[in-house]
């Protein structure tokens, strides 16, 4: 009699569980609402494979593999004064060739539109005078790295924003960016922040 008690009450604690995680108000990243300190969120990221690199202004860094790709680093930002994680930012590895960096965000494109439709807005073009648009592959990397590419998708939902974009940090890394911006969380940073003002 007794382990059915148990064995009820486990079950019972089990589906709470599993339904307060699949019910949450928040955005979901790899299966995890973002929502939680900061030392909460990288324990359950280690959880899910990652393994932390380092901590630093209000970032966490990790590395591991997410949606098919290997070696990600994905940044967890909360706000510094309030220990709340609100943000999400995933880098994907480098890429030399435009073929492999743009194969890259479509990819990604087409799995977030079937997982939440049709972005909000994107925007996918090289801002540069019609005379000057890139004829090749070389020609397209050039205009990443020096600013004259705009590839990006946002997906507006009622728990918060996703973001894909095409990014470079120097004339030396040119990669894609996901991004995602938890709703609750980010309004309750610019209540805080309106405060201040």
């Amino acid at each position: 009699m007794k382990t059915k008690i148990i064995l009820s009450f486990v079950f019972f604690l089990t589906s709470i569980s599993f339904t307060y995680s699949q019910g949450s108000d928040h955005l979901v990243f790899k299966g995890v609402p973002i929502d939680g300190t900061l030392d909460e969120y990288v324990s359950k990221m280690k959880e899910e494979g990652f393994s932390h690199i380092k901590t630093e202004n209000g970032t966490a860094l990790l590395n591991g593999d997410f949606a098919g790709y290997k070696d990600c680093i994905v940044g967890v930002s909360i706000l510094k004064q309030k220990d709340l994680v609100y943000k999400i930012g995933v880098l994907f590895p480098d890429k030399e060739t435009w073929s492999t960096l743009s194969g890259n965000y479509f990819d990604l494109k087409e799995m977030l539109i079937e997982k939440y439709g049709k972005p909000s807005d994107d925007i996918e073009k090289f801002d540069v005078p019609s005379y000057s648009q890139p004829r090749d592959d070389n020609d397209k990397m050039y205009k990443v790295k020096f600013d004259n590419c705009k590839y990006y998708s946002i997906w507006k939902t009622d728990k918060g924003e996703i973001q894909l974009s095409i990014e470079h940090e120097s004339v030396s890394h040119c990669f894609v960016r996901l991004s995602y911006f938890d709703k609750i969380n980010s309004n309750i940073i610019k209540a805080k922040a309106k405060r201040d003002l």
